[in-house]
């Protein structure tokens, strides 16, 4: 197993900036997440651990040796790739033996290898088998079983469950887990799909433009997003942010308001005028008779997921979505209430930062 520790790592393409400052401690046997959209610098961070691109400023250090000059083949780190990189005339013994054969390792103990990966990953009856002739799962499991063979000190993934369909994505998500549980070794994977970041994470980091917004479990950052960004990337679908402003006040508590409805917040109220966003998520908004909720809501589109309704509203022009249990129904233009779960809302300043130390109730 392995530690990694980046301390104000940067990259720099010219004069873009890709990977800004980021410090980061990754414990022995730890599974980490990177997520974030497209372009936020996630993949760039997992190649210069992999040492595929070089450290433009900053340090990487792995069980606290620094690596910056260490060649990517001697890191003792192994990546799976989205493309799953398998030799297309080889076999798949041949493609997880081809490493261990060029390091010139014993053929028993290079067999021995093998044939415990194939067994870890039920691939034991395709090992004679070339890339062509197994599912997009199978390949994804080859690609893996050609890490694990190197016995490495960490595992690094980038984007490996992307080119799979749904159904193979969530096999794949517990096949991950259940390897990382028998393995124990230390897991740095990259996606843009936070629900795999949530199902397979033991710590997730949440990158925007090259910068770490905030570093969590996954129900910390569910529970307590540090901004309007976390909050509205991590959790599916993603939270209602309202805007609002402060429509009274005291000394020890404030009211926002937002239309028909009042929300109060114990605590110090900010300074004048100061715009206030509120953030609900989807599956704390309950959907009740027109006038008897917090306020009242305009329908504009419902759909129906079998289990669950998604119904999307306006309020006062602004959009928000509810999440209901069961298969409920709603007319587009019909009016409905909308009642807030009082324990579950959220509150951050004009500058998308969430104020802490309030308890928010509404009336």
């Amino acid at each position: 197993m392995a530690r990694l520790t980046l301390e104000c790592v940067s990259k720099r393409y010219g004069k873009i900036e890709a990977v800004r400052g980021v410090s980061l401690d990754v414990a022995d046997g730890e599974f980490v997440v990177l997520v974030g959209p497209s372009g936020c610098g996630k993949s760039t961070l997992l190649r210069m651990i992999a040492g595929l691109e070089e450290i433009t400023t900053g340090e990487l250090r792995i069980d606290d040796v620094r690596a910056n000059e260490i060649g990517a083949a001697d890191r003792g780190l192994a990546m799976v790739f989205q493309s799953y990189a398998l030799y297309p005339h080889m076999t798949i013994y041949r493609n997880m033996a081809f490493g261990l054969e060029n390091a010139r390792m014993p053929r028993d103990e290079i067999a021995r290898r093998v044939e415990r990966a194939a067994r870890m990953l039920r691939l034991e009856a395709y090992l004679d088998r070339r890339p062509g002739a197994l599912s997009g799962g199978q390949r994804q499991r080859a690609a893996i079983g050609r890490a694990i063979v190197r016995d490495p000190k960490a595992f690094l993934f980038d984007e490996p469950l992307s080119n799979l369909d749904a159904e193979l994505r969530v096999a794949m998500r517990k096949e991950l887990s259940a390897l990382h549980a028998e393995l124990g070794r230390t897991m740095i994977y990259v996606t843009h799909d936070q629900v795999e970041a949530m199902t397979l994470a033991s710590r997730i980091v949440v990158l925007q433009s090259g910068r770490i917004e905030q570093v969590g479990t996954p129900l910390e950052l569910y529970n307590h997003p540090a901004n309007v960004f976390v909050a509205g990337f991590i959790g599916s679908p993603r939270m209602n942010i309202l805007e609002t402003r402060i429509a009274a006040r005291s000394e020890s508590r404030f009211t926002l308001g937002l239309g028909e409805t009042a929300v109060v917040i114990d605590g110090q109220p900010p300074s004048s005028n100061e715009a206030i966003q509120l953030g609900v998520r989807p599956e704390h908004v309950r959907v009740v008779a027109p006038g008897a909720g917090d306020f009242n809501a305009s329908v504009e589109h419902c759909e129906h997921l079998g289990a669950h309704t998604l119904i999307h509203a306006t309020v006062n022009g602004r959009p928000i979505t509810a999440l209901q249990e069961g298969q409920a129904s709603a007319r587009r233009g019909e009016r409905v209430g909308l009642l807030l779960r009082r324990e579950a809302l959220h509150f951050f300043g004009a500058d998308g930062e969430a104020l802490t130390g309030w308890r928010g109730r509404t009336r």
